[in-house]
Formats: structure tokens, C-alpha cells, sequence
């Protein structure tokens, strides 16, 4: 590249000029290098509103392959061809293709034939292989060969390919698939948000560590101290304590680990406690260390130690918001003359007006930005002004609500105030939660009655007037608001939603069963009986009430948390699905098969008593397994939670080995120790995020409802974070590999 070529250029293959501004164009080539500039400040633009790195090649086929490839369709594509590929799980062998998990009833399973599944396998790897090729075209191999998780793809995608030969080649019996680790891969690549969520995990792990060790010394401890304690010499009850909970070293350990989790207490210390009172101080010291200051205070370090690195993440993904939004400045700048001497540089309005026409974000965001750049009339607008027009996209944005229908008559225009009134939504609150107390007194008064022997007849007409009212309350909100009034309100949308399904029900109830009258019980007729059609209204009118939400101000800052998390935590929920997916397929190698049906009763009831009070085979968990992929999660789950986990960690040392301890213990080290409270951090930070602001929560559903929460975790952070220096951005676009800086 020649240094002589001016402001931005993008090369490809060789030396390549595309001019940044009108006051260098001349010639024929003029309007093609200015629609080049276009183009390249729409690329730049869409980049920093998704936060991405702009490190990409900037000529023409290459822009247009780059927006096809992050287009939505191109995108839902590859995240389908991910969900298909996690999901042969479920199919391949061992199937999960039956009804129930539990080893005394499960059925053979259906396999599918060998070449079906890797078939779809191979179908996605061919996706995943384009991917690859074409990320690695887009960035350029200069850095493909810097970026590790392009490395990482490679390697999975060969490693993947091969085994997938190799199953083959053995007709499907092979021994292990080693590809069915590597597949969460796949979703870990295709989320920046994941990634740089396991990067914040990798830098706080050195100070997780620290407690982790503290933890294991005071275990240690205080096992070294139980052993001795617990020696069992002279005293039958003392003995017991000893060979239950202290026989030996590891079980030692394992006894007062699983006390850490509180998953025993008081089971493990009954024995001894029985004897002497004084038994009791050891493992309420254990525990006051152990469970009440250790574990809280990691608690409080991985809350500390994450959030910092968070932010630090965050604070790069601004910083390539900036960066796009300024390269896009820098392209689409042009040079103001007055008088023959030029007067500034900036960019025009009207020309940011067209690049915004093409630039893809959501249409009132849009609105809002173009509305804000017009504002600015004939002058150009400086590299400050151009950045301040895509804060924009950091506000909540509001819908204003469509005006309310014009009635002339003075006693409909009373009417509209009184029914387009909050204290109207009182009103529906107060009889949804009667219509609850109702039926909850017909639950406890009918508890001990048969279905069959149930009299229906007053909770029938309950239903029937509160139905009513519901359906009166919508029609009178629609007569207030109008139609599209109304059905702006996410709250009415979801009340009338209810009370249509719930009219349809209650008319076919009357249609198939007539009107309740004394003694209602009619024969069951179609598809559901008469207590089945009222346990369902009365589902749908307890799930009504959570209508009373939005009118709680504390409740609703609450559920709004709740709503931000679902919607804006994807990616840890993401590394809860790949940390639970390869545990599964670890167990799955190391555990299938290993719980069997014990020889000569095939009913596994133990008559004679000789299953241990609390065992595995005396609580029935036979469900709880690893012999196919769907059962793994569910018993990776039941550990997770720790209640009553060491039945597992018995149950599964007496099956396959003492060795199967590591693997549990690792389990919940990583989802209960980091995972869990990693999640606790982020409900901490968006709960407060949220409490801070709570006096520009609105009160009311009726009230005008923010339709645009915050659209990303970074928006979460945005007020805390600190804006880049304008030198900051020149000097990063001047080492751009793809285009150069010249002024």
C-alpha cells in the first residue's frame, strides 16, 4: 500500500484506494469511491452496534460477504445447525428415546442405525467448516494465525472430522466419541458474550483458588481431628459415629465435605451427639468456619473478582462501539471550503441520513437517530457530535401509546375517565385476588375428596361471574383506550389474552356439561372431564393474577430483574449448558451401565429390610443414572442442588469404584462453588443496577410502559464505564490491517 493514498483505503489481494471524502474525488471514479465509502461506513456502524471488531477486510465483495454472513438468516442458520448438533445427544446411542430412566421399568431403547445421525453430524461439520472459511477469508490469515479461538475451531473441527472417520470405519462400535466433547465448542465460538464471560472466569480462578485451598486445609483439619476424636474404642454408640461417618480417610472426608454443603447435618453428627452433648461443639465449629464464613466469603471474592474482570470486558466492548462509530466518521468525513480555504472537516448530515437508510438496526432506534442527526440542519458534524448521535442507542427507548378514541357525549366521555383510570386496575387486582381466595378454600375444603365425589356447583358459578367480570373489564378498557390503545399495554395484552382463552373454555364447559345446578357431577364426555376443565380454568386464573406485578413497585423491581436476566444472560446460561454438557458425556462414558438390578428381585423393593435407611435402592432413586444423555442431566441437576447428594456419592463408590468421588466432587466445585455464584454476582449487580434506579420505575400497568429495556449486558454496566480518548481511537484505526489513517 502506498503511504500517499488518502484518509481510509482497504486493500485486498494488493494495493487498492478508496478515497473518504468528496473534497479528494475527482474523475470518473468519484461516485464508485464515494459509494465505496458508503458502504464501508454502513459496515462500520452495524459493527459498533453489535460490538464487534472492525479487524475485517474493507473492499466491496468482501463487505458484502461480511453483512450476508452476520445477516439474520445467516446468523439463525448457524444457530440452528449448533442446536442440531447438541441435540444428537438425545439420539445417538444410548438413546434417550424412552419413557422413563428408571432401571426396574425402562424398556430397550430405539437406536438409530449407523449413518443416520452421522449423517447430520457430518452435515454440520460441512456448516461449521464453511464458517470457519469464512471468518478466516473476512479477518485475513495474518489474523487468523493471532486469534486463538479461530486456532481452537480449527483443531476441534479436525479433531471432530477424524473421529467421525474413525466411527465409521468401525461401523458405529467404537468404544468413545471423543468429537461429543468438543461440540459445545461450537457454542462457545459463536457468542462473543460467552467468550468473554470464560475469560473473566479464567482471570478470577487464581482468587477462587486461594479460599478453594483454605477450604480443603480446614477440611483436612478438621478430618484429622474427627478421626481421632471418633476412635470408637469402648462405647457401641460412639463406634457408630466411626464406622457410618469416620471408618477411614477418605470417608472421613467425604462425610464432613458433604457437611460443608449442610446436605447431612444433623445425619452426621446424631451418633456421637447421642452419647455426649459435647460432640455437638466439633461440627458446629466445622460448620460456623466451614458453610458460614469460608463458602460466604468466596462468595464475596468471585463476586468482587468477576465483576472486575466484567468490567473489564465490558470496557473493551465499548471501546469497539467507539472505534466502529469513529472509523465510520472518519470515512464519511469530508472538507468544508469558504472563501477558497477550507473552513473544517466533518460530516455532512445529509450524507449520514443515507448511510443510516442502509444500516441495519431496529426501526425505532433508527427513528430516533435520524431524527437526532437532522437536528443539526447544513452543518458538519464533528467526530464528538457523530458519536453522540449513537448514544441514542444507549437509552431506553419508549413507545408512545396510540391517543384515546374522541367521544362527544359528556357521559361517555365520564365513562372513558373512569374506566381508563388506575384505580380501575384496583378494581380487576382486588377481584382477581378474590377469585384466588376462592378458589383456594374450595382446594383446602375439597382436599380429601375424590374427583369423582366432588361437587362442583358453586366454584362452577364462581368461575362462570368472575369470567364475566374479566371479560366486562376488557371490553370497557377497549371502549376507554380503543382497540390499539389497549393492545399497547404488554399488561392488557396479556390479561385479554387470559380471559379469551379463558371464555372459550368456560362456554365449552357449559356447551359439554350444561350450567351447574346442585349435585353437578356429569359423566365425562370428549376429551377432558368436568374437574378437568375447572383445574384448568383455575390454573389460568391463579397464573391471571400475576397481572398485580407491574402495581407493586418493590415486586416490580424484582421481576423486572428477573425479566433482565432471561432475556440479557444468555451467555451464562450458555456456559451452564456446555459445562453440563460435557459432564454429561463424561459420565455417560464413566458411569453407563454401572447401576444394575440387583440379582433375584426384580421388584428392587427390599422386603426384608436390608437396604440402609437412607441408601440409594431405600430411597428409590434408581431414575438417577448415567445411561443416556437425558438421565446425566437430570442427575447432574439433582447434585447441583446438594440435597441429599452423598446418597449419590455412595450410592456410585459401592457401583463402580471410590475413584467415582472425583468426578462428583469436581461437578459441584464447578457448578455449585463457581457457577451458582457467579449467577448470584450478576442477579446482585442487575438487582442493584435496577434499585438505584427504581424512582423512574413506572407504578402502574396502565401507566406509559418502557417498551426497550436494556438490549445487552454492556447497557447493564454502561453508566460505571469509562469512554475511550479520542487519541486512543486514531491510534487503534491507524494499526487497522485492513485500512490505513492517513490524516
Amino acid at each position: 500500500m502506498a503511504e500517499s493514498d488518502p484518509l481510509l483505503r482497504g486493500a485486498r489481494g494488493g494495493p487498492a484506494s478508496f478515497p473518504s471524502g468528496r473534497g479528494v474525488l475527482a474523475g470518473a471514479g468519484a461516485k464508485a469511491g464515494w459509494d465505496l465509502c458508503f458502504d464501508q461506513a454502513v459496515v462500520f456502524i452495524e459493527d459498533a452496534i453489535q460490538y464487534r471488531s472492525i479487524n475485517h477486510r474493507m473492499d466491496a465483495r468482501s463487505m458484502w460477504l461480511y453483512r450476508w454472513y452476520y445477516s439474520d438468516t445467516c446468523q439463525w442458520i448457524l444457530s440452528f445447525v449448533i442446536f442440531l448438533i447438541l441435540s444428537l445427544a438425545f439420539i445417538e446411542t444410548p438413546s434417550s428415546f424412552t419413557s422413563t430412566s428408571d432401571v426396574r421399568y425402562r424398556m430397550a431403547p430405539w437406536n438409530p442405525p449407523c449413518g443416520l445421525t452421522e449423517g447430520i453430524e457430518m452435515l454440520c461439520l460441512l456448516v461449521f467448516v464453511a464458517d470457519l472459511s469464512m471468518k478466516t477469508y473476512l479477518v485475513g490469515w495474518a489474523q487468523f494465525w493471532r486469534n486463538p479461538w479461530l486456532l481452537a475451531y480449527l483443531l476441534v473441527l479436525a479433531v471432530s472430522l477424524t473421529d467421525w472417520t474413525v466411527s465409521l470405519s468401525l461401523v458405529c462400535q467404537e468404544p468413545l466419541r471423543i468429537r461429543r466433547l468438543f461440540r459445545p465448542f461450537f457454542l462457545l465460538q459463536n457468542s462473543s458474550m460467552m467468550k468473554k464471560t470464560l475469560k473473566c472466569i479464567r482471570w478470577s480462578l487464581p482468587e477462587m483458588a486461594s479460599v478453594v485451598l483454605l477450604l480443603a486445609l480446614h477440611l483436612c483439619v478438621f478430618t484429622m481431628l474427627g478421626m481421632l476424636l471418633f476412635t470408637g474404642e469402648k462405647d457401641d454408640r460412639q463406634d457408630r459415629e466411626r464406622l457410618t461417618y469416620f471408618r477411614n480417610l477418605p470417608e472421613a472426608l467425604t462425610s464432613l465435605l458433604v457437611l460443608l454443603t449442610t446436605a447431612n447435618n444433623p445425619d452426621v453428627m446424631v451418633p456421637a451427639y447421642s452419647k455426649n452433648r459435647a460432640y455437638a461443639i466439633f461440627f458446629i465449629i466445622f460448620t460456623l468456619i466451614g458453610s458460614l464464613f469460608l463458602m460466604n466469603l468466596l462468595t464475596a471474592i468471585i463476586y468482587n473478582q468477576f465483576r472486575g474482570y466484567l468490567m473489564k470486558s465490558l470496557q473493551a466492548s465499548l471501546f469497539r462501539k467507539r472505534l466502529g462509530a469513529r472509523a465510520a466518521y472518519e470515512v464519511l468525513s469530508t472538507t468544508a471550503e469558504g472563501g477558497g480555504h477550507a473552513q473544517g472537516v466533518g460530516v455532512k448530515p445529509q450524507d449520514l441520513l443515507q448511510v443510516l437508510q442502509k444500516v441495519q438496526v431496529d426501526g425505532t432506534y433508527k427513528q430516533v437517530i435520524m431524527e437526532r442527526v437532522r437536528s443539526y440542519s447544513g452543518s458538519l458534524l464533528s467526530a464528538d457530535e457523530f458519536q453522540k448521535v449513537f448514544n441514542e442507542l444507549d437509552k431506553r427507548v419508549t413507545k408512545e401509546h396510540p391517543p384515546r378514541p374522541q367521544y362527544q357525549s359528556p357521559f361517555l366521555q365520564s365513562a372513558q375517565f373512569l374506566f381508563g383510570h388506575h384505580y380501575f386496575d384496583y378494581l380487576g387486582n382486588s377481584i382477581v385476588l378474590a377469585n384466588l381466595m376462592s378458589i383456594c378454600v374450595f382446594l383446602v375444603i375439597d382436599a380429601d375428596v375424590l374427583p369423582d365425589n366432588r361437587d362442583d356447583f358453586v366454584l362452577g358459578i364462581l368461575n362462570c361471574v368472575f369470567i364475566l367480570y374479566y371479560l366486562a373489564e376488557m371490553l370497557l378498557k377497549v371502549f376507554a383506550l380503543g382497540l390499539w390503545g389497549y393492545l399497547s399495554y404488554p399488561s392488557n395484552m396479556f390479561d385479554g389474552l387470559l380471559t379469551i382463552i379463558l371464555l372459550v373454555l368456560e362456554i365449552s364447559t357449559l356447551a359439554v356439561y350444561r350450567f351447574p345446578h346442585p349435585g353437578w357431577k356429569p359423566e365425562m364426555q370428549g376429551l377432558l372431564s368436568l374437574w378437568d376443565m375447572l383445574r384448568l380454568m383455575n390454573m389460568l386464573i391463579v397464573f391471571r393474577f400475576l397481572r398485580i406485578v407491574p402495581s407493586m413497585k418493590l415486586m416490580a423491581v424484582v421481576a423486572s430483574t428477573i425479566l433482565d436476566l432471561i432475556k440479557n444472560m444468555r451467555a451464562f446460561g450458555g456456559i451452564l449448558v456446555v459445562v453440563y454438557y460435557v459432564f454429561a458425556i463424561i459420565g455417560i462414558n464413566l458411569f453407563r451401565g454401572v447401576i444394575v438390578i440387583p440379582p433375584g428381585n426384580g421388584s428392587l423393593a427390599p422386603a426384608n429390610g436390608s437396604a440402609a435407611c437412607g441408601s440409594y435402592e431405600q430411597l428409590e432413586y434408581w431414575a438417577n443414572n448415567f445411561d443416556d444423555f437425558a438421565a446425566a442431566l437430570v442427575t447432574l441437576w439433582n447434585v447441583m442442588v446438594v440435597n441429599n447428594w452423598q446418597v449419590f456419592l455412595d450410592a456410585f463408590r459401592r457401583y463402580s469404584g471410590p475413584w467415582s468421588k472425583i468426578y462428583f466432587v469436581l461437578w459441584w466445585l464447578v457448578s455449585s462453588v463457581i457457577w451458582v455464584n457467579l449467577f448470584l454476582a450478576l442477579i446482585l449487580e442487575n438487582f442493584l443496577h435496577k434499585w438505584d434506579r427504581r424512582g423512574h420505575l413506572q407504578p402502574l400497568s396502565g401507566e406509559l410502559e418502557a417498551s426497550y429495556e436494556m438490549g445487552a449486558v454492556e447497557l447493564l454496566f454502561r453508566d460505571i464505564l469509562e469512554e475511550p480518548t479520542e487519541e486512543e481511537l486514531v491510534e487503534k484505526l491507524k494499526r487497522h490491517p485492513h485500512v490505513q489513517l492517513c490524516r
